[in-house]
């Protein structure tokens, strides 16, 4: 099973408030684990002209203003810019799918910061990460749903509607998800 470049859709019940309602971006997955970003948490209390600041990085007056999310609890103080494919930074980029890369370089703010970069972009600090089939074993605990990963979900502006947009698009209503699995 790759789930590199597929949604994890939190389920309720899933014990750990930090996913409670999580939409998760698979951007790495193998046999020694996998990485993602959550997609649908943006920070309050940070600024992408607040990061660039901190960093140094100065701001053009027409830099891009891109919300700035909670990307997991794992390395909370590195940043990830997920982003269309029409930015590369060499070898710098992971290709999550065909349509998505993943920078985690500061040329990618830099860029950002003077107006320019790739056309789609998704900033976050921190990232979710498992180890060997841990995430496996959360999917059969029935902890996440696994759904496919639009870009005009992934970039769309209303982060506290993705969650339900996503189990809309699955033809689930989230008033009959259950956090207990059954088997027949």
């Amino acid at each position: 099973m790759d789930l590199c470049g597929k949604l994890l859709v939190a389920m309720p019940g899933m014990g750990d408030p930090r996913f409670e309602k999580s939409v998760v971006l698979v951007c790495a997955h193998s046999d020694e684990g996998a990485m993602g970003l959550i997609i649908n948490k943006p920070l309050n209390d940070l600024t992408l002209s607040g990061l660039l600041e901190h960093l140094g990085i100065p701001e053009a007056p027409e830099g891009r203003k891109i919300r700035v999310h909670f990307g997991g609890p794992v390395e909370r103080g590195r940043g990830f810019v997920l982003h269309s494919r029409d930015y590369a930074g060499g070898a710098a980029t992971m290709e999550v799918t065909a349509d998505y890369g993943m920078t985690a370089t500061l040329d990618v703010l830099e860029a950002l910061a003077q107006g320019a970069g790739p056309e789609q972009a998704l900033l976050a600090l921190g990232y979710s990460g498992w180890g060997p089939g841990q995430l496996e074993a959360e999917i059969a605990r029935n902890d996440w749903l696994t759904a496919e990963a639009p870009a005009d979900l992934i970039f769309a502006e209303n982060d506290g509607g993705k969650w339900l947009a996503v189990l809309r698009g699955m033809g689930i209503d989230a008033l009959t998800l259950s956090a207990t699995a059954g088997r027949a």
